[in-house]
């Protein structure tokens, strides 16, 4: 039964997602439906805690303030909704849970940022979807190919038909 429960979840699972750990600064891409339209939305703030980060169930809360009041989210990170998460600052802590940075604002909710490389985090490669993107490229300029080949005989058809008919009449304009 397990075996069964565990191949849904891998299907549901993204094959690579960024890592992200609490007191990084994270700008996260949601995508919204209202009525029949589709937006991306994005939430930019700290990461306050990681849940089950192996998992297909793996969760960050992200929390900011908005308009003096403070905001919290929480995001499934293999969520087909979740177009993004980009990491644009990385700062030192100790704990993985930082429920502390709610009670601070101002100059003492500050974290001592930490050097790391944004490309190397932020930079998602899924190589089978690559593979899978250029094949069916290929096939598209195949299908182009033949269509253009087909439209040209057919274009040469009618020329042809064309000058046949034009040599004809010019035949029986001779004959009067």
């Amino acid at each position: 039964m397990q075996g069964v429960i565990d191949k849904i979840n891998q299907q549901y699972k993204k094959s690579q997602v960024v890592d992200v750990r609490s007191g990084d600064t994270v700008r996260v891409h949601q995508k919204i439906r209202e009525g029949s339209k589709e937006r991306v939305q994005i939430f930019q703030g700290l990461v306050i805690r990681t849940d089950m980060k192996n998992s297909h169930t793996s969760r960050i809360t992200v929390r900011r303030i908005s308009s003096g009041i403070g905001v919290e989210k929480s995001f499934l990170m293999h969520s087909p909704l979740i177009v993004k998460v980009e990491v644009t600052k990385r700062s030192k802590v100790r704990r993985n849970y930082l429920s502390y940075m709610r009670d601070r604002t101002g100059k003492s909710a500050r974290l001592t940022g930490v050097d790391f490389d944004k490309d190397a985090v932020n930079d998602i490669r899924d190589h089978e979807a690559e593979k899978a993107e250029a094949a069916a490229k290929e096939a598209a300029a195949a299908e182009h190919e033949a269509l253009a080949a087909a439209k040209a005989a057919e274009e040469a058809e009618l020329e042809a038909k064309a000058a046949e008919a034009l040599a004809a009449h010019e035949d029986t304009a001779k004959a009067e």
